[in-house]
């Protein structure tokens, strides 16, 4: 499956399914939840959602609104580091799974975000 196929795939419901479970966990997570102003949860939802939909074949909505993602200058601000990378994604396949989209956008999506979010890491453990 190619990346642009899992808009038609899983429509913009198993974007919001999947976000949505992610962000239900960060609350609760002594790691990512402090990095995350509460306030903006939904703002943070949103902008997720519309990235992924829009890179994954749907509507330019964060594009639009946004422009460039600058996804590592946006996460600047944020101390990332490889443990921070391992949870973000473990909370992120508990979404996966939790979303039960089709096996292939799963696989499709976990591998954009398992790179993604190496490339996001900004800091060095000591």
């Amino acid at each position: 499956m190619q990346e642009l196929e899992v808009y038609s795939m899983i429509g913009a419901e198993g974007f919001t399914r999947l976000v949505a479970a992610f962000y239900r966990q960060v609350p609760q997570d002594d790691l990512l939840g402090p990095m995350y102003t509460m306030r903006d949860l939904p703002g943070a939802e949103q902008r997720l959602r519309d990235f992924l939909i829009g890179r994954f074949g749907g509507p330019q909505t964060y594009i639009e609104q946004r422009g460039h993602p600058r996804l590592r200058a946006r996460h600047s601000p944020f101390s990332i580091d490889e443990t921070a990378r391992d949870r973000w994604m473990r909370l992120m396949d508990n979404a996966l799974e939790e979303a039960a989209l089709p096996a292939a956008a799963g696989q499709v999506l976990r591998k954009f975000l398992d790179e993604m979010s190496s490339f996001m890491i900004n800091r060095v453990e000591r």
